[in-house]
């Protein structure tokens, strides 16, 4: 179904759940060999133990030089060099900047941006080594818009475009990068940010109704528009910002008639 898959090896990061999740059995069912990078060890191993010998499990925190620099290097010599890179680490935080420390601020950019970079840093030379290669930065429709209360979150999306097309100009022509920018999605992430508030399922409604769809993502609608990008199908795209939000952001308010 997506042709250039099959056989290559591709790291894709905070693949445990999620996003990453759908990303890694997608990838898995094309005949990739995957190598999921997480912090959450338990998480990982139990989602490859289903996927067969082709997919591996790495324990790492990527915003950490060294550790993904090893990480690499296991991933090298156990399943091959990676052609292909999925980042898509992120967490979020719920506060303004003025009640953001700098330790919050640092941890934020540092999974969300900073281990994008540490990743194509180490995965790059293999892709031109070989000649071909191809990059998905998972940001979000917050590289555009933004709620309330995420500075941090917010800024680390966005830099993850300027990093995408940085990677496409840097790489030409051999090498893609590209961006996804997902609206709200059904994630162990959106379930941590309502959990705890007391009207959660109005919250739910709101979320919805953001989008013009009236609907929030499952992670294998976004996860089919990475894998898509990867693929030879996308070898003509590089250097995009690509919204997959639901028409979230399109519809301006006043003078309604229906």
């Amino acid at each position: 179904m997506y042709p250039g898959i099959h056989e290559r090896c591709v790291v894709v990061t905070g693949g445990a759940k999620g996003i990453g999740a759908a990303c890694v059995q997608l990838l898995a069912a094309e005949g990739a060999r995957v190598a999921l990078l997480d912090i959450d060890a338990a998480g990982a191993a139990s989602l490859v133990a289903g996927l067969g010998p082709r997919c591996q499990a790495y324990e790492v925190d990527v915003s950490n030089s060294a550790a993904v620099r090893s990480t690499f290097a296991q991933v090298v010599a156990q399943q091959g060099p990676p052609t292909l890179l999925v980042n898509n680490a992120g967490i979020g935080l719920n506060e303004p900047i003025p009640s953001t420390s700098d330790e919050q601020w640092d941890r934020v950019l540092g999974v969300n941006l900073k281990s994008y970079f540490l990743c194509a840093r180490e995965a790059l030379p293999y892709m031109e080594a070989v000649g071909h290669g191809a990059i998905v930065n998972v940001a979000s429709v917050q590289s555009f818009l933004s709620q309330k209360r995420v500075a941090a979150y917010c800024a680390s999306k966005a830099g993850i475009l300027g990093l995408s097309r940085a990677i496409a100009v840097d790489h030409a022509p051999h090498i893609r990068s590209n961006a996804v920018c997902p609206g709200t999605v059904d994630t162990p992430m959106l379930a941590d940010a309502l959990a705890g508030a007391p009207n959660q399922e109005e919250l739910l409604a709101e979320c919805r109704a953001m989008h013009l769809l009236k609907r929030i993502a499952q992670p294998t609608e976004i996860a089919q528009l990475v894998v898509f990008l990867l693929s030879d199908l996308a070898s003509f795209i590089t250097g995009q910002a690509i919204r997959i939000d639901g028409g979230m952001g399109l519809e301006i308010g006043g003078n309604r008639r229906d």
